[in-house]
């Protein structure tokens, strides 16, 4: 409760380092080298921007917090002990909160995990994509698999019990057979989540350059016969050892499912800060601008801020929360909007609805793509 009594509304926060050692080829993420002085900048404009918020903070019980980028593991023990510190100091965080750090390997050190733990953190996320070196170079990724290896058994002997490994399959020279390796080599490692997306080849990014549409590399990615089979073997191996598939791309062992990226799928309310970092509060989403010099002199403005309409809001409910495969919870609104778009999906097997909820069916996931996309109307 806060002081004038009236009960706290729940608020998940996401702090956003954007810097690299190097940027990845595949990358279209919001980052940057930069040097230490920069970094150590950027660390005081962000931690003056988490101030800024403090009357916010005040009638919100922070549930989880989610430190991303970029490369958030490239900054000093000391910095994220700064940032963390901070958002404490501006913020009611539960005791309970889940507070996740991205790291890369390469980048971890025993000083660094130290210093997350006395802060409060108590899951990591580790960057792998894949355990065979030659993908991990045409990546364009800083690690071999050796020093993930190094940076993973690090994690465990600092107490860390929670740690997801973020893998990618459908890459440039990627067989079935090395991806089910790196499926086998991750999950000997018995980590509490995985991770599992197909590579995205993206406009303006280096890979898009080499194996975009007419770029003459297409011949080193995987067929689309390989990559479906790639999708399927992900779903069998991993159920077979024991992992929940929870959402789309995403699973994880019994009571470890990620609930800071639940709340996106479930419209939670999020708050972002730093560098382009997107939010949504009371029905408005909305982003930090790009402009790194503008940000390092303390400017906080945002772009692209949009009120959401009721059909919005709907639409996002849907393709949304049918990502998660225990679906969306039914009521008489969206069964109304949405009762000729249940119908015809559910005579193409692709939705079921039972138990008061609506779900993708296992061939619905599949074509997810197309299912998602029927549920935005026409104004």
């Amino acid at each position: 409760m806060c002081e004038n009594g009236k009960k706290q509304s729940e608020l998940e926060l996401y702090l956003h380092i954007p810097f690299c050692v190097k940027k990845c080829a595949y990358c279209d993420f919001l980052s940057v080298p930069a040097d230490k002085a920069v970094q150590l900048c950027y660390v005081e404009a962000l931690k003056g921007e988490i101030y800024q918020q403090k009357t916010l903070g005040l009638n919100r019980r922070v549930t989880s917090i989610f430190v991303g980028g970029g490369t958030p593991s490239i900054l000093d023990g000391g910095q994220m002990a700064q940032l963390l510190e901070a958002v404490h100091d501006s913020f009611h965080v539960e005791t309970d909160a889940e507070i996740t750090v991205e790291c890369n390997p390469g980048t971890l050190t025993a000083d660094k995990l130290s210093c997350y733990r006395q802060q409060g953190v108590n899951r990591l996320s580790i960057g792998l994509q894949s355990a065979d070196n030659e993908e991990l170079r045409l990546l364009g990724r800083i690690h071999t698999y050796e020093e993930f290896l190094q940076s993973y058994m690090l994690a465990r002997e600092m107490g860390f019990e929670n740690i997801n490994v973020d893998l990618m399959s459908a890459l440039p020279g990627q067989t079935k057979e090395s991806w089910q390796q790196t499926l086998r080599e991750v999950l000997s490692l018995k980590p509490e989540h995985i991770s599992a997306y197909s590579l995205i080849i993206e406009e303006g990014t280096p890979f898009y350059h080499r194996f975009g549409p007419g770029a003459g590399e297409e011949r080193l990615l995987p067929d689309e016969d390989t990559e479906r089979q790639m999708y399927y073997d992900t779903k069998d191996i991993l159920k077979a050892e024991g992992y929940e598939r929870y959402e789309i791309s995403n699973y994880a062992r019994q009571g470890f499912a990620c609930r800071h990226n639940l709340g996106y799928w479930e419209r939670r309310e999020y708050l972002g800060l730093g560098l382009g970092a997107s939010s949504l509060t009371e029905g408005v989403r909305y982003r930090n601008h790009k402009k790194l010099s503008a940000y390092l002199a303390g400017d906080y403005g945002h772009e692209d801020k949009h009120r959401l309409t009721r059909q919005e809001e709907l639409e996002e409910t849907m393709f949304l929360g049918l990502r998660k495969t225990e679906g969306v919870l039914l009521t008489e609104e969206l069964l109304k909007v949405y009762k000729g778009v249940f119908e015809r999906l559910e005579q193409q097997e692709l939705l079921i609805r039972e138990n008061g909820r609506v779900r993708l069916t296992e061939l619905g996931i599949d074509v997810s793509n197309y299912a998602l996309a029927e549920f935005l109307q026409e104004d």
